[in-house]
């Protein structure tokens, strides 16, 4: 049996290849043979995510044929990237990517810095902002004032409390799609709604289809509970989805469900466009694929004058495609763990059935003090807010950034809560690691991947500013001098940092 998961065609790889930046050159070194420098071509576009591991290579005479080379020299490059660890083969099968073994895969370190550390460590692994305050207080008095009614009940309601299930199905209906009550499951933060929807649709050994990169507690979440993660790798830059490529990988792997975070995505920031929201659910359709939305970043819009793309589900309003998770963590507060899934009422009433087996239903109180902002005019004013906030935040990092690391390379994006960087040539995950030495926490690109890609690749939220962004920088460019002078010594531990 094959080992891929996807497959990368022959133009698609060549021409991936043919875009690289070539590195500049040594004065005195002698240029690499051509089987080497196609071998380094494909070894760098697996680490950097742009060819997903157990993506299916084309075959040599092929790719020997689209790039003017002949088939020894790219059956040599091939033969290097085996012995590499980069490539494996069958006879029969073909050649598929992979990662050498003992490489730290991304799903380690997911535990949050404590608060004690706070003093002494610059922790931007989170991407999570402080409560905006005094909505939070405002909230739960409110809560505590609707409380006594449902304090004379059992208290659990799997589906949720009817009245935030109906608040939440008239802010869709406000949207442009309509949408009953019956298509609303409140849930305990979206991470417990996208848990619930893998569990209904994706048993052990079924296929998800997800971006390269993706983000990191999703990833994780769907390798323990035992599916095949099938990466489709996303376009340069912030231009988003590559839709061929999805077309492709949901024709030829059949994943039962894909998973994608259209507005603002974590990590890249990227925002997708009407034309991709569309085509995709039509690619959806066609393969019978259930297409998750993540929606959890789609309110931080942080530029004023970007106007925003129609949601994922009003291509799909009637919910027999798309599946919606929202969530108040990212807009709000994380420690609000409140989220939701909006669905066909069918599915719906199956996730609440399932969830007699899990949590039986979300915290009141939190239902309540959703309820009352959003009923009040709270919750706008609070996003609003929070925009403010992220958006100086934003400013303040990509400058520092810019100042102390002004080899990196990102696009600074028009929304969310994340800055995707390519790190100048190191790895990821050395900078991690030295971080923690000098005082600044950071996230990997690995863990943003699937078994080892975008080693070139770190996440920076936008959870600091003022001169503490200027000092976190500071930090990095620190770290940054370390790892290529080699004074940062080696260990064998994968970093440990928390990813949110």
């Amino acid at each position: 049996m094959a080992q891929w998961t996807s497959a990368v065609g022959t133009a698609q790889l060549a021409r991936l290849i043919t875009s690289q930046q070539p590195r500049p050159a040594v004065p005195g070194a002698r240029k690499p043979p051509a089987y080497r420098a196609l071998a380094d071509g494909i070894r760098l576009l697996v680490l950097e995510g742009r060819v997903p591991v157990a993506a299916r290579l084309p075959a040599e005479r092929e790719l020997a044929v689209s790039l003017s080379l002949s088939r020894t020299t790219v059956a040599a490059a091939y033969e290097a990237l085996r012995s590499e660890g980069f490539l494996e083969s069958r006879r029969g099968a073909g050649s598929w990517t992979s990662v050498p073994a003992g490489n730290p895969l991304p799903a380690r370190g997911l535990e949050p810095l404590p608060p004690e550390a706070l003093g002494s460590m610059i922790d931007l692994g989170c991407a999570a902002l402080p409560a905006p305050e005094p909505w939070l207080t405002r909230a739960v008095q409110g809560a505590l004032e609707e409380l006594p009614p449902y304090a004379h009940t059992h208290g659990d309601y799997p589906a949720g409390l009817p009245a935030l299930r109906r608040m939440l199905a008239d802010r869709y209906t406000e949207r442009g799609i309509p949408t009953m009550p019956e298509q609303i499951m409140v849930t305990t933060g979206a991470m417990g709604a996208i848990d619930a929807i893998c569990h209904l649709f994706a048993g052990r050994g079924e296929r998800i289809a997800v971006e390269s990169p993706s983000y990191a507690n999703i990833l994780q979440l769907m390798r323990a509970a035992g599916v095949r993660l099938v990466p489709v790798a996303m376009s340069d830059g912030l231009s988003g989805w590559d839709l061929p490529t999805w077309r492709q990988v949901l024709r030829d792997a059949a994943p039962r469900l894909a998973y994608v975070v259209a507005d603002f995505h974590n990590p890249t920031g990227a925002l997708a466009t009407e034309d991709q929201r569309r085509a995709m659910v039509e690619a959806a359709k066609s393969a019978g694929t259930v297409l998750v939305a993540d929606e959890t970043m789609a309110e931080l819009q942080l530029d004023p004058d970007l106007e925003m793309p129609r949601p994922v589900c009003s291509f799909d309003p009637a919910g027999s495609t798309v599946i919606t998770v929202g969530s108040a963590s990212k807009a709000f507060w994380a420690g609000m763990r409140i989220g939701w899934v909006r669905a066909a009422p069918d599915v719906i009433r199956s996730l609440v059935a399932a969830r007699a087996y899990a949590d039986l239903g979300t915290p009141v109180l939190e239902q309540l003090a959703v309820n009352w902002l959003m009923r009040t005019g709270g919750w706008a004013e609070a996003v609003e807010l929070r925009r403010t906030q992220a958006r100086e935040n934003r400013d303040a990092l990509v400058a520092a950034v810019r100042r102390e690391l002004p080899d990196w390379e990102f696009s600074v994006p028009q929304g969310g809560l994340t800055l995707w960087a390519r790190a100048g040539g190191l790895s990821g995950s050395r900078l991690a690691e030295v971080g923690e030495r000098v005082g600044v926490r950071v996230p990997s690109g690995p863990r943003f991947g699937v078994d080892g890609a975008f080693e070139g690749y770190v996440r920076l939220p936008f959870t600091v500013g003022g001169p503490v962004a200027d000092e976190a920088a500071a930090r990095l460019s620190a770290a940054a001098r370390l790892v290529t002078t080699g004074a940062a010594g080696h260990t064998t531990e994968p970093p440990r940092t928390f990813v949110a």
